[in-house]
């Protein structure tokens, strides 16, 4: 066992000596007296040990000097030698000024199987990090050890090895422990080192790539300098096409900032494309570019009207709006967008009335471009607004779209479907039209993709909708309002007419001179066949009877062709054929005789002169007196009244009025829905029991509470009516047919209020009596909505008779005269006025209350 000697210590922060290793040390003057009092000993050793800022190393190693001189700045230096290590012991006094300690020797032992094995594997560690930095005169000094502590000694060389770590090793004599402890951090290392390397190879190959785009890029653009072509959508495009467009100033200086942002961009940076894409968008907007509109009043009306039938109100709004401009240009006043210039219209009706397809009208009347907007469903909020540019994908909203597609800045957007606007997480559409369709705003609207302001006063919006209910309500405040509710029966005959047969007529590829539609056939599809507020249902029923009649034409075409190919002596009845002289006459039994179409006049010229009928009496069939009288029969197939029914099927809506009031207890109300207005039959009905009132029917809150008024009126004033009491303290039971169909409003107030009255007094409710209004308990009945429609419902249902509040007088003036001359429209204020005349009379007056006795 080697005992502790006293050696003067050398305090060194950088390098951590370990055992082994060859180090030279720059001397200063602590150093300096370390070394001399070494050399003035016996030994010639030095005890190299790190500095510490909180006091003395525990562990040391004693070095021997190996050589003494200068620096290359000649600065004085020692080389020492690692031998091995020490424990630092308590001080003692020694010669010079150095400080002198006992060091004691720290036994290592002998190496263990595990401690070999962890040496061998460290040491393929160790040369594969010099394998990395390609120091092979290294790796053959390492491979040359076989000494266990030695290779573990081997880290003191380690470069990424922290003094501290090194110092950890020093302070460890165990070699189990401290090879672990070296394995585990140069396995770090060398993960590290091969992430790093990974990550410095793709950065090589991309810069190499970038650097291979960049010379093709200019070759491609020699190539093309040599061609004569310019580089498309380059940096260089994109400024002269924005200083070369004519654009307002705010928007050219932006585009020109952009264009800066991408000069100084990467063609590879993801900035780049949006920055192009940005560009490209507001360069296709017509910031400029405006149509002029038509001045010439008289032409645009006349253009309405040969569009559209009716819709007065719309048409004469646009008329109104053009007469406007018109004069202002004249005068030579502003004409040009601004605040509160725009103009935005909503058409509020049922569907099949004409709104959608006549923004195409207007705009057509006004000389304006013409674009349609679809919001039915939409629920994205950036629908409207457009997506921020940081997203991927980002675009525009569908109204700088819509002005995109235009070409000009004042074209007419019609924004269909507006009622049917939703919201959901993704916000509020509705929320962002607020702006868009406010004429005091929009002239600096901000759409987020674009983030510039754009002007759409210049823009005639036109919105559609089904019902008000569903918009919101500042929403509709900035919207002027246009009720567009329904046709009269002579409206849809007159659109049948002069629409609907004409283009149902060209897409079954017939003629007016082979098919005609007589007034009557379409009077009577208008009357029964169909109950709608529009005519979409009116032209489905054309189409359908102009398809039979192009086949029933079919078929007599095909029994012409057969009847050409008979052989000579067989009968033209069998062909299906009747022959009158030289005129062939095309026959199908399911047409019956008044409707036969001379095959032969169609082959030939149209004017030529048909030859006398020569037919004999055994030629003419039943039906038809002679073959004459067939001959001179019209060559159009005619769909009239009388063979409607061949065509259609039965009709299938009759008036019924009368059937469903022929019992007490049925009244019939009139309703407005979202496909226009409606006939509403209310039945009340009583049963034993307690006294209670049930409601039946789908109803909201608001119709129920028109039930209970309905009945506390009728209850407080039974002697008034003539009521026995006991009649009513029952179960009640009030329903509302076509229990599927939502229901709620107070219009229905006077209707529940006449069908109890019925059901106590056992009599009947006229069948072609209607009523509409609300009602209180003091029997008072209050003003309601959707006149016009409840009373063109009230035409088409066969009523004769309707109530409604007096207070709705006004609305009057907007129903056409022929409903009017139809109806028997009477204004009450007081549900006792109705209750006088809808109850069917008896044989004589009441006694109680005169004022509700009803006398035949």
């Amino acid at each position: 066992m080697t005992t502790a000697q006293n050696l003067p210590v050398l305090f060194l922060t950088d390098p951590i000596v370990l055992p082994g290793m060859v180090v030279p040390i720059e001397l200063d003057e602590s150093a300096q007296a370390a070394i001399d009092a070494a050399q003035a000993g016996k030994t010639g050793a030095v005890l190299v040990a790190p500095r510490l800022d909180e006091g003395y190393a525990s562990y040391g190693v004693v070095a021997t000097i190996e050589q003494v001189g200068r620096m290359r700045g000649g600065a004085p230096a020692a080389v020492l030698k690692a031998e091995r290590r020490a424990r630092i012991g308590h001080g003692v006094t020694g010669p010079g000024a150095a400080l002198w300690v006992e060091a004691e020797p720290v036994e290592i032992g002998e190496p263990d199987d595990r401690a070999t094995e962890l040496a061998a594997e460290y040491k393929k560690l160790v040369v594969a990090v010099l394998q990395r930095r390609e120091a092979w005169q290294i790796i053959d000094i390492v491979n040359q050890l076989d000494d266990v502590e030695a290779i573990a000694d081997t880290a003191g060389y380690a470069p990424y090895l922290s003094n501290d770590q090194k110092r950890e090793l020093l302070e460890t004599p165990d070699l189990t422990a401290r090879l672990t402890k070296q394995i585990e951090w140069i396995t770090a290392h060398i993960a590290e080192v091969e992430v790093t390397d990974k990550i410095s190879e793709d950065v090589r190959d991309g810069m190499e790539k970038s650097q291979r785009e960049f010379l093709l890029r200019q070759q491609l653009n020699a190539i093309r300098k040599e061609l004569g072509e310019d580089e498309p959508d380059g940096a260089d495009d994109y400024r002269t096409r924005v200083e070369n467009t004519d654009l307002p100033e705010h928007v050219r200086a932006e585009a020109l900032r952009e264009v800066g942002r991408l000069e100084r961009a990467s063609d590879q940076s993801p900035e780049s494309g949006w920055i192009r894409t940005w560009l490209d968008t507001v360069l296709d907007l017509p910031w400029t570019v405006k149509t002029e509109d038509s001045t010439d009043v008289s032409a645009a009306r006349a253009v309405l009207d040969a569009d559209h039938h009716g819709l007065d109100e719309v048409k004469d709004r646009m008329v109104e709006y053009l007469a406007v401009r018109s004069r202002r240009a004249a005068r030579g006043l502003e004409v040009v967008g601004g605040r509160g210039s725009g103009a935005v219209l909503v058409l509020v009706g049922p569907p099949g009335v004409g709104k959608t397809s006549l923004g195409e009208s207007v705009a057509k009347a006004l000389g304006r471009k013409f674009v349609r907007v679809a919001l039915g469903g939409v629920r994205d909020e950036a629908e409207i607004r457009g997506h921020r540019r940081t997203y991927v994908g980002a675009l525009p909203g569908r109204i700088v779209r819509a002005v995109k597609e235009a070409g000009s800045m004042n074209p007419v957007v019609l924004l269909d479907e507006i009622d049917k606007v939703g919201s959901d997480f993704r916000g509020d559409p509705a929320a962002a039209l607020l702006e868009v369709l406010d004429p005091a705003q929009n002239h600096t609207f901000r759409d987020h993709y674009l983030d510039l302001d754009l002007d759409l006063s210049n823009v005639l919006f036109i919105a559609t909708a089904n019902v008000m209910d569903t918009i919101p309500g500042p929403l509709l405040d900035r919207m002027e309002l246009i009720t567009v509710d329904g046709y009269t029966e002579a409206d849809k005959v007159a659109i049948a007419r002069d629409f609907l047969v004409p283009r149902q007529l060209e897409r079954n590829a017939l003629t007016a001179e082979e098919v005609s539609i007589t007034d009557a056939a379409l009077r009577e599809i208008a009357a029964n066949h169909t109950r709608e507020a529009g005519v979409r249902q009116m032209e489905r029923l054309v189409a359908k009877a102009l398809r039979k009649a192009a086949t029933r034409l079919a078929a007599a075409d095909s029994a012409v062709a057969g009847a050409d190919s008979t052989p000579s002596g067989g009968s033209p009845l069998e062909t299906g054929d009747v022959t009158a002289g030289d005129m062939t006459l095309g026959y199908d039994p399911s047409l019956g005789y008044d409707n036969v179409v001379d095959l032969d006049s169609r082959a030939t010229a149209p004017n030529s002169a048909a030859p006398t009928p020569r037919a004999t009496a055994e030629a003419v069939p039943v039906g038809v007196e002679s073959a004459a009288a067939a001959a001179a029969s019209s060559t159009t197939l005619i769909v009239d009244i009388d063979n409607l029914t061949d065509y259609l099927g039965r009709p299938r809506f009759t008036p019924d009025s009368v059937e469903r009031t022929a019992v007490p207890g049925v009244a019939t109300g009139l309703a407005v829905t979202g496909a226009g207005g409606d006939v509403l039959y209310i039945e009340a009905n009583a049963a034993e029991g307690e006294r209670s009132l049930t409601l039946t029917g789908q109803l909201g809150e608001v119709m129920k509470e028109s039930a209970q008024i309905a009945l506390t009126y009728v209850r407080s004033h039974l002697a008034e009516i003539g009521i026995e009491p006991k009649v009513l303290d029952r179960n009640i039971h009030i329903h509302f047919p076509a229990g599927a169909v939502p229901k709620d409003g107070p219009s229905a107030g006077v209707t529940m209020v006449t069908a109890l009255v019925s059901l106590a007094l056992g009599r009947q409710v006229r069948g072609d009596v209607g009523m509409t209004g609300e009602v209180t308990l003091n029997g008072r009945v209050l003003p309601i909505g959707g006149v016009k429609q409840k009373l063109l419902a009230a035409q088409r249902a066969g009523l004769k008779t309707v109530f409604i509040p007096a207070r709705n007088e006004p609305d009057l003036d907007e129903v056409p005269a022929e409903v009017l001359a139809a109806l028997d429209v009477r204004p009450v204020a007081d549900v006792a006025d109705i209750l006088a005349y809808a109850i069917e009379p008896i044989a004589e007056p009441a006694v109680d209350g005169e004022r509700f006795a009803v006398t035949a």
